[in-house]
């Protein structure tokens, strides 16, 4: 059966209409209206830990995994409530240097800074049984990189998290969407047992776990497009 695994990025009311990347902020109130629709759907939001077996076929049901890019403070204030309510779990994928900081890797493309969560944030995250994963150290493009680095990235931000959390560390996102083979060869060989990508479509039997398609939640998703993602990818 194919899962869709969502993707969302910050979870807050978005900011003026010219500016960049306004599509990647879901308001809190259209992000509590999705949740509702997958339960109505009878489709059981999970992390993407425990999704895995459902892609690989392994066990049958309805799910979906619901994944969070960057670690945003506004994640945990605004999402993880709705979450908790509804019984669903989900994925944080995290930059590992920015713990506590923020998204200074968008300073260039001009996107207003907003705080990453904190430890603290972190650990009760986790504590309530959701899953934190690893967005690199640094949110870097990683086929830019020389071999070393790129592996320096994605291996010492599992073992700083795994630090962190006193817990193994299973998936992996890599930043932007960009990869290689190598890439994945690299995230197999730190230890992870799954990848996502930006690349669109559900995840099936079959499918490289290290590459995983993902659908991305965007600010104006009418309620037709967000089902047409979880249904269709």
């Amino acid at each position: 059966m194919a899962v869709p695994i969502l993707a969302y990025h910050q979870i807050a009311v978005p900011p003026s209409r010219k500016a960049p990347f306004r599509s990647m902020v879901v308001h809190p109130e259209a992000f509590r209206r999705q949740m509702e629709w997958l339960k109505k759907l009878g489709i059981q939001g999970v992390s993407l830990r425990e999704a895995m077996p459902y892609i690989r076929g392994e066990k049958a049901g309805k799910v979906a995994a619901i994944t969070f890019d960057d670690s945003y403070a506004n994640v945990y204030e605004n999402a993880l409530p709705v979450l908790q309510e509804f019984g669903f779990t989900a994925t944080n994928f995290v930059v590992a240097n920015q713990i506590g900081g923020s998204n200074v890797w968008d300073v260039p493309l001009g996107v207003a800074q907003a705080p990453c969560m904190s430890v603290e944030q972190l650990r009760h995250w986790h504590s309530l049984g959701h899953e934190v994963g690893s967005h690199t150290l640094d949110h870097v493009r990683l086929p830019q990189l020389p071999m070393e680095e790129a592996r320096r990235q994605i291996t010492h931000s599992r073992e700083l998290l795994e630090d962190l959390l006193d817990e193994g560390v299973s998936s992996f996102c890599f930043p932007y969407g960009d990869e290689t083979p190598l890439d994945r060869v690299l995230a197999y060989e730190a230890g992870y047992s799954a990848a996502t990508t930006t690349r669109r479509g559900r995840a099936r039997p079959g499918d490289d776990p290290f590459g995983l398609p993902r659908a991305t939640i965007r600010r104006n998703d009418s309620w037709l497009h967000f089902v047409k993602k979880c249904v269709v990818g």
